[in-house]
């Protein structure tokens, strides 16, 4: 296991493709966590995020104390596809390359490789989250200092609260990428399936049930975006006016955690019983 760990470690260092999803994430992150709202601050312009919100409001918002909202904010809808996209195009690649049966034929078993890439992929959803806290903070410390705001930062607890909660998010995202992969054995139609239903669907859904089918709420509550946005409310604790789109009290913080915890572990366990019982070609 350590070794094919390392393996797979390895392998995602390498892979351009990851990096390029993660400085995606990164640049979303900043762009609307702070480029955006700072340029409306400076110029006094407004933007759909700031409308009617007073000016220190949208100061108050970038500063050091609010860095948890900025870094997880985004995960529920936008970090989530990327995270999806990486679970599909590193699981769902070994398919496509047909490196999977040469890789099998070197001693490892099937579910040992799976898990080694599952290890791997938390790992590397685990570095997304501590860089783009990293940049998000810099971006607060600086924004404070020409300023003159405040440098306070959340408490250790509140921190890895936060952190956590993203990272279980994005991981919750990840795996969904990869039992799609293992099920259609390909990266395109996983990614095609996963984003649309990230950015489409699941919105649609929650849209129809809460305007049209309010019986149904039961329903919206159990989907995986509800919990994640949900659990990112619980995590940050930001007001329900100034959440960012997929974030909202759905349900509570608890029973988000759980019910995100379900899905890893559904997901994971699909994808291992899928590819201990198929043919890998």
């Amino acid at each position: 296991m350590s070794g094919s760990y390392r393996a797979e470690l390895l392998k995602l260092r390498k892979r351009s493709a990851v990096w390029v999803l993660f400085g995606a994430g990164l640049v979303l992150s900043l762009i609307f966590g702070y480029l955006l709202p700072y340029l409306a601050y400076a110029t006094g312009d407004n933007t759909p995020s700031t409308t009617g919100v007073p000016r220190a409001e949208v100061l108050r918002g970038m500063l050091p104390a609010r860095v948890i909202d900025n870094t997880i904010g985004g995960y529920p809808i936008f970090a989530g596809a990327l995270a999806l996209v990486l679970g599909a195009i590193v699981i769902g690649g070994e398919y496509t390359w047909g490196t999977l049966k040469t890789v099998l034929t070197q001693r490892p078993r099937r579910l040992t490789i799976l898990a080694a890439q599952f290890l791997a992929l938390g790992t590397m959803i685990a570095l997304w989250v501590l860089g783009i806290f990293a940049a998000c903070a810099l971006c607060s410390v600086g924004i404070a200092a020409a300023e003159n705001g405040a440098m306070n930062f959340p408490g250790v607890v509140g921190l890895v609260k936060g952190l956590a909660g993203g990272w279980l998010v994005l991981m919750m995202w990840c795996l969904a990428g990869a039992v799609l992969a293992v099920a259609f054995r390909n990266v395109a139609l996983p990614i095609g399936l996963g984003v649309v239903w990230i950015l489409g669907i699941e919105t649609l859904l929650a849209g129809v049930v809460s305007s049209l089918l309010p019986g149904l709420k039961w329903l919206a509550n159990l989907l995986p975006g509800t919990n994640a946005g949900s659990l990112v409310f619980s995590v940050t604790g930001m007001a329900a006016a100034d959440a960012p789109p997929g974030v909202r009290d759905a349900v509570g913080g608890g029973r988000a955690l759980l019910t995100l915890i379900a899905y890893c572990t559904v997901f994971a366990g699909l994808a291992a019983w899928t590819m201990r019982r198929r043919d890998v070609t």
